[in-house]
């Protein structure tokens, strides 16, 4: 049996492997910025860290299912649109390292994503129905 959804899948680890990456980054600042589990407050620099982190997986509860959605009615290709998706998460995560108000071009790029493949699921459930 041959699994059909090669880049869907892809696109998926992508996006798995970001928030691994942000909760790994979670662990290593409570020892660098000395906040004790389970204190997630305290240090503003932990705290952005911490942040990062939860909003990631905040995301990820949206972006999964529309992926799959969008790759089941679209086709498996179109879902490699969903790359911009940790994209976005990485440029995010690395200027709300730096300070809260960078963090607005790779949230954009995150929703924009999101939105995108959103709109593509409810014009193929409508235009091809399900």
């Amino acid at each position: 049996m041959t699994f059909g959804y090669p880049w869907a899948a892809l696109v998926t680890v992508a996006a798995l492997a970001v928030y691994v990456f942000t909760f790994m980054r979670v662990a290593t600042a409570r020892g660098q910025y000395k906040v004790e589990a389970p204190a997630i407050t305290g240090n503003l620099d932990f705290e952005r860290v911490f942040r990062v982190q939860q909003n990631t997986l905040e995301q990820l509860v949206l972006f999964l299912p529309l992926l799959w959605l969008f790759a089941a009615i679209w086709g498996d290709r179109w879902a490699l649109i969903g790359l911009a998706w940790p994209v976005g998460r990485l440029m995010y995560a690395f200027g709300y390292y730096q300070a809260a108000e960078k963090r607005g071009m790779g949230f954009a790029v995150t929703a924009l994503t999101s939105f995108a493949l959103l709109i593509g699921v409810v014009v193929g459930a409508v235009v091809r129905g399900f």
